[in-house]
């Protein structure tokens, strides 16, 4: 009886030819995951950061996230995600800030069954669940969103919160690089069919905004108290974005998944609790406990609520367990050979 082993190794164009751009697929994908997450059928150690040299002054560091994980119901899939995130890529060497790949294993035999690029992956993942966040507490009748950042993820936010809601035509975008904004306007009104215009300030784009996202590299506020209006929704996608007023001034604050944000110690949320400002008693739910039912999402049109995910791993092998299925049915990808017996018992 043969003992050989091999993997199925996807590149970018194999994720994508297998649907890895298909956003409400992704969306639909998350919203099962984070209804699993609240019925606790999972398993989620802490995110592993890999972080060996300081950065310049002022700006972010280069690191690297190992994001193990299982998710039962319909995936019943494990495996790992490796995400790299060098900042000065883009600007030092035309290269991607992020580059990730993630790995899917056999749950019954722990043999590894797929290698594929998750960069593309990662970014539709994070656009997705703002998009069930948008899903479950934005107003149905927002028509105006607002995007604070210009890069690859307010792509996928914005590809996102329009599948949530498919109301939103029309907004303004904002980014510290106005030609940057100025690309990002002409792509996404092309490909969306919305109508997007370039913002001159951040807070231009707040105070109109519906539905707010902001996605960026920032390390010092850019969004303050006052400028959310009433029944708005802030999708709080990065790190430290909007001042401790702002959470204090919002309805209700949803994470994804409290312990983690607390363990990364990246968001907004996060470094106020650190600073012993936040309490656990005041997030007022994980996005799962909302998608199960246990909690109501949006009550009143007045409620300025504020989505603050810091990401799963859950996340990544939902989506990649979906692209690996698909990628067999159509004949994608490259088999790899790990052995044709096994040397070592």
């Amino acid at each position: 009886m043969s003992k050989k082993v091999d993997l199925l190794w996807l590149s970018q164009e194999d994720v994508i030819a297998a649907g890895g751009l298909d956003m409400a697929k992704a969306v639909q994908d998350l919203e099962d995951v984070f209804r699993l997450h609240a019925a606790g059928d999972y398993v989620l150690p802490e995110k592993i950061v890999l972080d060996w040299q300081e950065a310049p002054p002022g700006e972010l560091h280069n690191h690297i996230n190992i994001m193990p994980g299982y998710l039962g119901g319909r995936f019943d899939t494990v495996g790992v995600k490796n995400i790299a995130s060098f900042p000065r890529n883009p600007q030092q060497h035309g290269l991607p800030r992020a580059s990730a790949l993630v790995m899917l294993q056999d749950t019954k035999l722990g043999l590894p069954l797929a290698v594929m690029d998750d960069t593309l992956i990662s970014a539709m993942r994070t656009g997705a669940a703002t998009g069930v966040g948008a899903r479950y507490l934005a107003s149905e009748n927002a028509t105006r969103v607002g995007l604070i950042g210009a890069g690859v993820q307010c792509r996928t936010q914005l590809m996102a919160v329009q599948v949530a809601r498919p109301s939103l035509q029309q907004g303004l975008v904002f980014d510290i690089r106005r030609q940057r904004a100025e690309a990002f306007v002409t792509e996404m009104n092309q490909r969306l069919g919305m109508e997007l215009a370039v913002a001159d300030s951040a807070e231009e784009v707040v105070r109109q905004a519906e539905v707010l996202v902001t996605a960026t590299t920032t390390t010092q506020p850019i969004v303050e108290q006052g400028w959310l209006s009433p029944g708005s929704f802030y999708a709080h996608v990065s790190g430290y974005e909007c001042s401790y007023d702002v959470l204090r001034h919002a309805d209700k604050i949803v994470v994804d998944d409290w312990q983690q944000v607390k363990h990364r110690m990246y968001s907004t949320v996060a470094l106020m609790w650190r600073d012993g400002l936040f309490s656990d008693d005041d997030i007022y739910a994980e996005l799962g406990e909302i998608v199960s039912g246990q909690k109501p999402g949006r009550e009143t049109e007045q409620e300025i609520i504020l989505f603050s995910p810091i990401g799963m791993g859950l996340h990544d092998l939902a989506v990649a367990q979906r692209i690996y299925k698909t990628a067999q049915r159509q004949g994608l990808g490259q088999r790899v050979t790990l052995w044709e017996e096994p040397l070592w018992m």
